[in-house]
């Protein structure tokens, strides 16, 4: 007997990705390895996305840091190439301030900097009280 199929295909246009992840140092470097692992398996390249994530990740451990909450790693790969890295904290009150330059012997601060060499475009969005999501996008 042969089968047809009568119905419609859809196809997902897109990947997508997430993970809750604990709000500590240990999570952080978590984040970048499972987006670099999930980035490798999708056939996509991995390097600026990983740095991205890297900086996301840590600035929602030092700066989005709630005790008893977690974080939250977004990846969505479009099909028209261009991913989405998403990264929940839970503190709406801390907003990033874009990026300054700091002191010349500032140990730390250059983050946005780096985000913003990386990504094609970048920002955040206010998610449901009280968290806020910081993205940024790369055209692959």
């Amino acid at each position: 007997m042969k089968r047809e199929f009568t119905g419609t295909r859809t196809l997902n246009p897109e990947r997508q990705f997430t993970i809750l992840l604990s709000a500590t140092r240990r999570g952080a470097r978590l984040a970048r390895l499972l987006a670099r692992e999930q980035l490798r398996s999708w056939g996509q390249p991995f390097e600026a996305a990983e740095q991205i994530v890297a900086e996301l990740a840590n600035n929602a451990v030092l700066h989005g840091h709630v005790p008893g909450r977690n974080f939250r790693l977004g990846l969505t790969l479009t099909e028209t190439a261009t991913l989405r890295i998403e990264v929940t904290d839970a503190r709406a009150d801390d907003l990033p301030k874009g990026p300054e330059l700091p002191d010349a012997e500032a140990e730390s601060g250059r983050g946005l900097f780096l985000i913003e060499a990386y990504a094609n475009r970048w920002g955040t969005d206010l998610s449901p009280s009280p968290c806020k999501t910081i993205w940024a996008e790369i055209d692959l």
